[in-house]
C-alpha cells in the first residue's frame, strides 16, 4: 500500500490575492522518493513554476515555496 501511495499525485486549488485581485493556483504534488515535486499553475495567465522539495516537509510549506516562486516569475514576466 505504501508503494501506492508514494505514486499517488494529488491537486490542489488556492486563491493567490493581487493587488485587489485574485486568480486561482493550481498545485500538484508528486512525490518522488524522499522528495515531493510541486507545480503551481496561475490559471488565468497558464505561468507554470515548479519546486522540488523534502517529503517530509509540510504541505503547507511546499505550497508556500512554490507559491513564492510563481509571484517571483510573474512579477518577471511584468517588466
Amino acid at each position: 500500500m505504501g508503494r501506492l501511495q508514494s505514486q499517488a499525485r494529488s491537486l490542489a486549488a488556492s486563491v493567490m490575492a493581487d493587488d485587489n485581485k485574485s486568480s486561482e493556483v493550481l498545485f500538484e504534488y508528486i512525490p518522488m522518493g524522499a522528495y515531493v515535486k510541486v507545480c503551481a499553475v496561475d490559471a488565468k495567465t497558464g505561468t507554470e513554476v515548479s519546486i522540488v522539495g523534502d517529503a517530509r516537509a509540510s504541505q503547507n510549506e511546499l505550497r508556500h515555496t512554490a507559491l513564492k516562486k510563481l509571484e517571483f516569475v510573474m512579477s518577471k514576466k511584468q517588466k
